[in-house]
């Protein structure tokens, strides 16, 4: 649970800093053609039905179906079928074959640090925790492996686990950008805002990162919920077109002004 937040305050929390961040990437990306490559995106699960989901998708599914019941915990029958169901919008199923075949293979850090990601990746972070936590517990685990543990433990509003994920990362890769960039958005989230701030100002100091655009506008946007809307606006016209700025500026400015909104979400009590 969040440790300083309602639920009122962390249903406002989470719509706020990810919209206003998604825009600017958004913006961003307008302007700079490869922005960055996510080192937790391993292939999204489809939610619904795709272009590729065609007769041959279905009778292909079927005939895996009957390999899977037949070898379950099968990794490659397991994988591609779980990967079949994917394309039919098969969601539910297609999560429970893959937690069926990383529980066949806990000794497998590569194979459930995969499955966590895919997990995670269609949204199911608390069963995704299982998962990536095994993963980190394997000979060998990255430092990607420890980040989407960390991000899975943020989604479900732990973050002072998250916060020991990322120090794990950054143990094995210091100074990752991306790493940096989850940590003070854990602490944002929580509604530590210097704490997030004196993270995302060192993390944009590093020379020659492709990913400083994103990190900046996150520091703008952390800066700009602190009512320090001049600065924020300095910050994010690095990047974004005046219009842009302007934009995300006013939308700050009119959540802010709402009642309560981030008093509400810095002054809950413990517990």
């Amino acid at each position: 649970m969040f440790v300083h937040f309602s639920p009122a305050a962390r249903a406002k929390t989470w719509p706020v800093l990810l919209m206003v961040s998604a825009l600017a990437l958004a913006a961003c990306q307008s302007r700079q053609a490869k922005l960055e490559t996510d080192p937790l995106e391993t292939g999204s699960i489809s939610s619904v039905a795709g272009p590729k989901a065609d007769v041959g998708s279905f009778t292909r599914t079927e005939a895996l179906s009957q390999k899977w019941v037949a070898n379950q915990g099968d990794e490659a029958i397991g994988l591609d079928y779980a990967a079949n169901l994917g394309k039919l919008g098969q969601t539910d199923e297609q999560i429970e074959v893959l937690k069926t075949v990383a529980a066949s293979h806990p000794e497998d850090g590569a194979l459930q640090s995969r499955i966590g990601k895919q997990i995670l990746t269609a949204g199911r972070a608390g069963e995704a925790i299982e998962v990536l936590a095994r993963a980190t517990k394997a000979p060998g685990a990255d430092w990607k492996t420890f980040s989407a543990l960390g991000s899975a433990y943020d989604q479900q509003g732990n973050h002072s686990l998250a916060r020991e994920s990322y120090q794990s990362a950054l143990k094995l890769k210091p100074n990752e950008l991306t790493v940096q960039n989850n940590m003070a958005m854990s602490y944002a989230l929580e509604g530590k805002l210097p704490e997030a701030e004196k993270i995302l100002r060192a993390a944009v100091e590093q020379p020659g990162v492709d990913l400083q655009p994103r990190v900046r506008q996150n520091l703008a946007l952390v800066i700009g919920l602190q009512g320090r809307f001049d600065e924020a606006r300095q910050i994010a016209s690095k990047d974004l077109p005046p219009e842009q700025v302007e934009a995300n500026l006013a939308y700050l400015q009119q959540m802010l002004a709402q009642p309560n909104t981030w008093a509400e979400l810095q002054d809950q009590p413990k517990g």
